[in-house]
């Protein structure tokens, strides 16, 4: 039976992909300090003898170290992220962010812990490009907006990861996620989706950042999970980092008429600058399009769930 460490798995994707894992009869032991995630996303585990929560940072060095001892898989989600977070407290996002990916990898390689590090489209920064590819430039603003600062840690993440690899034989797997979402999903931190459909339940005008013709691709989190394992579980995928989102693209616009539709909602739609939305420090991209070719070429994988599908999932969930 493997023993598997999930930093951040009291978190959306963290707590998905703790109950997965319990599924197929796995030893789950979750690290999270409770910044984003939520006791409620583990409420229901935790009576299962196979599943541990530890209340605890990874910037704690001492307690990694512990857990990842008794670790033969590491899945490393924890992160501060969402834009709101990031401007709101930037340094310690950046710190949360470099170093406790440090402690994490540190501590794996000791025992050589097959490692999965989450990491994000955000590294693309403003590259718009129609099917960006994992080897495409990175295009991001100044270091001193403070928008960047979750690119620029997550890019030394995954050289933390390669290095370590390259230089330790620590056995990685790099995956940027976009835009996944699901039930669980907190727009608490501006996530558009539970967002926008926390807004049309509640008959709120629905609020759109910018102008709203920025176009994203949404995922929904049980296909980015059935990405995930399929890595993990392929060693060809070892030192190298994979796309993983949907090739389906909405604007954020049509996202909220959408919703409102599916919703049956009588909320109006609102504008608001990006100024008056964020704190100093913002800056948006018009597109974020990804080619998941390479995992495509080793895995098979494709998304299950088109946008009406992940919305409806959402909904469903936001209503019970």
């Amino acid at each position: 039976m493997a023993n598997v460490l999930i930093t951040g798995g009291a978190g959306f994707i963290g707590s998905h992909l703790s109950e997965l894992l319990l599924q197929g009869g796995m030893r789950i032991t979750v690290l999270d300090d409770l910044s984003t995630g939520r006791r409620d996303n583990i409420k229901k585990f935790q009576e299962n003898n196979l599943f541990k929560f530890i209340e605890g940072s990874i910037l704690d060095n001492e307690l990694v170290n512990k857990l990842v001892q008794d670790a033969d898989i590491i899945y490393h989600l924890a992160a501060a992220l969402h834009v709101k977070l990031i401007l709101e407290k930037p340094l310690s996002a950046l710190e949360t962010n470099i170093h406790g990916t440090e402690n994490v990898l540190r501590a794996a390689k000791k025992r050589k812990v097959k490692t999965f590090i989450a990491s994000t489209s955000e590294i693309y920064g403003k590259n718009t490009k129609q099917g960006l590819d994992e080897e495409d430039d990175r295009i991001l603003g100044s270091p001193l907006k403070t928008r960047w600062g979750y690119a620029s840690a997550k890019g030394i993440d995954e050289l933390f990861a390669y290095l370590y690899f390259k230089e330790y034989g620590v056995p990685i797997v790099i995956a940027r996620l976009f835009n996944t979402v699901g039930p669980r999903q907190t727009g608490q931190y501006g996530m558009v989706v539970p967002r926008f459909v926390s807004q049309a339940l509640q008959g709120e005008d629905i609020t759109v950042f910018g102008d709203g013709k920025q176009k994203r691709c949404f995922l929904h989190v049980q296909d980015a999970l059935a990405a995930i394992t399929m890595l993990m579980s392929n060693e060809q995928a070892v030192g190298k980092v994979f796309n993983i989102g949907n090739e389906e693209e909405i604007s954020i616009e049509d996202l909220a008429k959408k919703i409102i539709m599916m919703t049956g909602s009588l909320s109006r739609i609102v504008y608001i600058p990006y100024e008056k939305a964020y704190p100093d420090g913002f800056e948006d991209m018009q597109r974020r399009f990804p080619s998941v070719d390479r995992l495509w070429k080793l895995t098979k994988w494709k998304p299950t769930m088109k946008i009406d599908q992940i919305l409806e999932s959402v909904i469903a969930s936001a209503r019970l």
